[in-house]
């Protein structure tokens, strides 16, 4: 059967799988802010007992997964997703439904995808591919980060799908079910659901590590790590909330502008000029990101390495901190229906 998927570029690979896949179904009116307004997907945890590459794991996101789920649900939409115990299994499982001419969202580890530069590939087990046809013993790839379609080998494809460590990928497929055509009043409902729920997880989920507060604890961490864990190491700890920002496919500053997007599109559905207005705050919020990350970047490289820049750059969360929950606060207040 000839393939007739239309490869999607897009800023984070899971909202492009999504929203790549949704459109295939017919969803013409989906965009990449729709889909991660929509499945809530902003977010903030750092998480103390777990070490990522090294370093403290950090997300600027929902779970994985979450994004796509939360906005079929609330679209009416079906989303099928299995995970395999046996490699040979989740090959016959994605190799029929290339057969039947369905194309499929793949969890992947990147550090064994070959046409990621080498300097981007590194163990993290949560990137999306759509895996959509196969020709001459290749599986065609479309990765919502590059440019073009691309391909994998049959051993390759193993490999991403079965890699090992934090967030095993087991195989994982899923794809959208019975898609419907929706109403506007549909999308309305969807829109003020994930714009709701978004701001009810930054600002009350109970303990120190998650959402706005979870901000204010990675603050506090970094005015610590100098003193307990030496300069060298503090370094490289605060390099990896760069990474995490700016590199792994967990968001940061991009998440907050693709969050503006979302705000701004949400007012072509929801008009209230107060998502504009919120919607430049979390402009203001992702070049606050950006500014920080340039800060931190000086420390690791060891441009900047005394106590006062590890307390500068503690401030500068703090201030996004402050930025941030007083834009969830005003998401609370409004009347979107």
């Amino acid at each position: 059967m000839e393939p007739n998927y239309k490869h999607l570029q897009a800023a984070h690979c899971e909202n492009g799988v999504a929203t790549g896949l949704l459109r295939h179904h017919g969803m013409e009116f989906m965009t990449e802010p729709l889909m991660f307004g929509m499945g809530s997907g902003i977010f903030y945890i750092h998480i103390p007992f777990m070490l990522v590459n090294g370093g403290p794991a950090i997300s600027y996101r929902s779970m994985p997964g979450l994004i796509f789920s939360r906005t079929c649900k609330a679209l009416g939409v079906k989303v099928n997703r299995k995970k395999f115990g046996s490699e040979q299994e989740a090959v016959d499982y994605l190799n029929k439904q290339i057969q039947l001419g369905n194309p499929v969202g793949c969890q992947v580890g990147v550090y064994n995808l070959p046409y990621f530069p080498a300097e981007y590939r590194f163990h993290f087990n949560a990137h999306n591919i759509v895996v959509f046809g196969k020709e001459n013993g290749l599986y065609l790839v479309s990765d919502p980060v590059m440019e073009t379609v691309t391909t994998l080998t049959e051993e390759d494809m193993r490999k991403v799908r079965f890699a090992k460590g934090p967030l095993e990928p087991k195989g994982q497929v899923y794809y959208p079910e019975n898609v419907k055509q929706v109403s506007k009043e549909q999308i309305r409902m969807a829109i003020a659901k994930g714009i709701k729920k978004t701001a009810f997880e930054m600002l009350y989920i109970p303990g120190p590590i998650a959402g706005v507060s979870g901000i204010n604890y990675t603050a506090r961490q970094i005015r610590k790590w100098r003193d307990k864990l030496g300069p060298r190491k503090a370094a490289l700890y605060v390099g990896q909330i760069v990474r995490m920002q700016e590199e792994i496919g967990t968001g940061g500053g991009g998440f907050r502008f693709l969050y503006a997007a979302f705000l701004e599109q949400a007012n072509g559905y929801i008009a209230n000029d107060e998502l504009l207005r919120i919607s430049d705050e979390f402009t203001k919020a992702g070049d606050m990101w950006r500014a920080s990350a340039i800060n931190m970047g000086r420390i690791f490289k060891g441009r900047l390495n005394e106590q006062k820049d590890f307390e500068e750059s503690a401030n500068m969360l703090d201030e996004i901190a402050a930025v941030e929950k007083q834009a969830y606060k005003d998401l609370r207040k409004l009347k979107l229906l």
